[in-house]
């Protein structure tokens, strides 16, 4: 059901670029654990793909846990031919099985087995390279966006690696595609008085670039920070089991780089955060343009508008250019600030390691293990460090995302459901727009499965609200409509429109065949049912007009139609779909005289057991009608047949005098 006055739109004094919904864009590190928190939830969805993921991810760990203290194997014992005591030196436990292989071995056995063990190791897992880590990719949020909803990288390479990425790649497809859709839904049922706010192109951006950054929160919270911890905390580990007694400060020096990351790279959080969102809002501006631009293109060219919305679109791509360019430049300066850091500890350890070398403490093949563990680390450490601001960029996205899972929808799911309704009561209803203009006031009517009513008044009198508010598109402000006396306020939405038909005055066509456009409300629907919405509907000349009739795909819109053949074919929809209330607006607007006489003798035969509700200006529409109701600023002035309206000489009698001749016509 739709709520009255959405409260983000109330709030907000002022706009972000587009946004007229979602305009509470600054948020604090708390919000963010906060979304975060709620992002890792979705994980659940695919928990055991998921948990392969994270084994596979694990393994990619062996290669480093060996390749260092092989590469000192092959410094001391294969090129400087030292034997394996020559320090005190241990060799880790996973290590020590091969030592004991190869320790009475020479120089070229060694080196013999060493290839070999490097051989079933690049076979299992790779180079340790890593799959995808050099494809070429764009920079831009929405690029971005699209890669990380197809995102498989892999930290193995061969066999591992491919396993690894393909599962990666579905489990990213999985969670977007249920984020995606979860969103749409939630969009679609959005109240009127919200959709009459929010642009087409922004909905586009969120539900196609933002949706797909929520798997990457929950690979870089989860993944990353695990993986980089339990390689640091293993190498860490082996280094103290190893060098402990011989260099303590280093091990000390290796442990201080992941806290050293976050020191640096932890202020800069809310900065990144601000230029992550304000480049996606600047980005649907970009959109919401083109989307507006083409919609109304006819009127653009025909009133000469093309040279202003091409310098109006390339002022707005300017500037989402330009706030992309600010993520860089905090990028830039986050990897600039961690690489300083990362540069002044790796002298110091250096020059440690080439002290102890130099007074025999260590071997030039120590050098390869702890420079190797601290560059796995400080490479780690800057994983940890820049993990948290890039998750800026990706909560901007999600609280985008989830600002429209949030919103009050029309969604009922637990409700009572409405049936079958035979009566529909409209009991003191009243209905103001949040701006506080007021639609209708204080209407009371009673409609019954069987009538034919027509909705008749001047412009702006409030009939398509009130018509809305039948439908349970929009609710009363004050006062209520029952069906069968259950306030539909509360009714199951699903339910409540499968009670209702309603067929709009602006003639909505998808760009599809004509009978997808007919089926689209009545998948089920037979031939025979379609022949006859068809011909009650005048719209059999229309097809047969067509080259390829039903299956003929019209253009965006309906607009290959006229606007009399998109009228017919939309009230051919309407009449197929089969509810017991039927609601049309201003349905023989665009239609003949002929052609109307044949649709309002069809709606008189369906109101035998539907209600059917018609809102219309056509005398000639109107007095076919069982009763007429009259709006007039808002209120009912009169109720009644066109007869008895007629000799009341009140307000509709006066009515149908001033407009004859013009649109009134009998």
């Amino acid at each position: 059901m739709a709520t009255n006055v959405d409260p983000t739109v109330s709030k907000s004094p002022q706009p972000q670029f587009d946004d007229r919904l979602d305009t509470r864009t600054r948020i604090s590190n708390r919000e963010v654990l906060a979304i975060i928190w709620r992002s890792l939830k979705y994980i659940g969805l695919a928990r055991r793909m998921y948990a392969l993921k994270v084994f596979l991810a694990l393994l990619t760990i062996v290669p480093v846990l060996y390749g260092q203290w092989l590469s000192k194997i092959l410094v001391d014992q294969v090129l400087l031919q030292q034997p394996f005591d020559t320090t005190d030196i241990r060799m880790p436990p996973h290590v020590q099985p091969f030592v004991d292989f190869v320790y009475n071995f020479g120089p070229f056995e060694i080196l013999i087995a060493l290839t070999a063990f490097a051989v079933i190791m690049l076979l299992l897992f790779g180079s340790g390279i890593g799959l995808g880590q050099g494809f070429a990719q764009g920079e831009d949020s929405a690029t971005q966006s699209e890669n990380a909803m197809n995102e498989g990288d892999s930290d193995g390479s061969s066999a591992l690696g491919f396993l690894d990425s393909v599962i990666q790649i579905r489990l990213s497809q999985r969670l977007t595609n249920y984020v995606r859709t979860t969103l749409f839904r939630r969009m679609g049922n959005l109240p009127m008085t919200t959709l009459d706010n929010h642009r087409i192109g922004d909905a586009i951006y969120r539900v196609m670039y933002d949706a797909p950054m929520l798997p990457s929160i929950c690979y870089q919270l989860t993944l990353v920070p695990l993986i980089v911890l339990v390689n640091a905390v293993i190498s860490l580990y082996f280094m103290a089991y190893s060098y402990g007694s011989v260099s303590p400060e280093l091990v000390w020096a290796a442990a201080l780089m992941i806290p050293i990351g976050l020191c640096v790279t932890l202020p800069f959080s809310n900065l990144s955060r601000r230029v992550q969102q304000d480049s996606r809002a600047a980005g649907t501006v970009t959109t919401n343009a083109i989307e507006q631009n083409m919609g109304s293109i006819s009127a653009v060219q025909s009133l000469g508008g093309m040279e202003y919305e091409k310098e109006r679109i390339d002022s707005q791509s300017k500037e989402s250019f330009r706030r992309y360019r600010h993520i860089k430049i905090v990028s830039i300066i986050v990897q600039f600030s961690t690489f300083i850091a990362q540069v002044a500890v790796a002298f110091w350890i250096a020059v440690s390691i080439t002290d102890n070398i130099i007074v025999g403490l260590l071997t030039p093949g120590d050098w390869a293990v702890l420079f190797g563990i601290w560059m796995s680390l400080a490479g780690g450490a800057m994983q940890i460090g820049t993990f948290w601001i890039a998750l800026q960029g990706d909560a901007a996205a999600v609280r985008r995302v989830f600002a429209f899972i949030d919103m009050p929808t029309e969604e009922r799911e637990n409700s009572t459901v409405v049936g079958n309704p035979q009566v529909v009561n409209v009991e003191s209803a009243s209905f103001s727009y949040p701006d506080g203009r007021s639609a209708f006031k204080n209407v009371s009517l009673s409609l019954s499965r069987g009538e034919l009513i027509a909705i008749v008044g001047p412009t702006g009198a409030g009939k398509t609200t009130l018509a809305y508010a039948i439908a349970g598109y929009v609710t009363p402000t004050e006062g209520q409509v029952t069906y069968d006396g259950i306030n539909i306020a509360e009714a199951n939405t699903d339910s409540l429109r499968d009670a209702v038909s309603y067929v709009f005055q602006e003639h909505m066509l998808l760009s599809e065949s004509i009978r997808s456009n007919l089926l689209l409300v009545n998948p089920g629907a037979t031939e025979q049912q379609i022949q006859k919405a068809l011909q009650t509907s005048g719209a059999v000349d229309v097809i047969k007009s067509l080259p390829l009739g039903l299956d003929t795909v019209v253009g965006r819109s309906g607009d290959t139609l006229s606007v009399g053949q998109k009228q017919r074919l939309c009230i051919a929809r309407g009449l197929i779909r089969d509810t017991p209330i039927l609601i049309l607006d201003e349905p023989t607007a665009a239609l003949d005289p002929a052609t109307e006489q044949v649709l309002t003798g069809a709606l008189k035969e369906a109101s035998e057991n539907k209600l059917v509700l018609v809102i219309a200006h056509r005398l000639s529409t109107i007095r076919q009608a069982d009763r007429i109701v009259f709006l007039e600023d808002g209120e009912v002035q009169e109720i009644g047949s066109h007869d008895e309206l007629m000799n009341q000489h009140g307000s509709y009698s006066r009515f149908v005098q001033l407009q004859a001749g013009t649109s009134l016509v009998e």
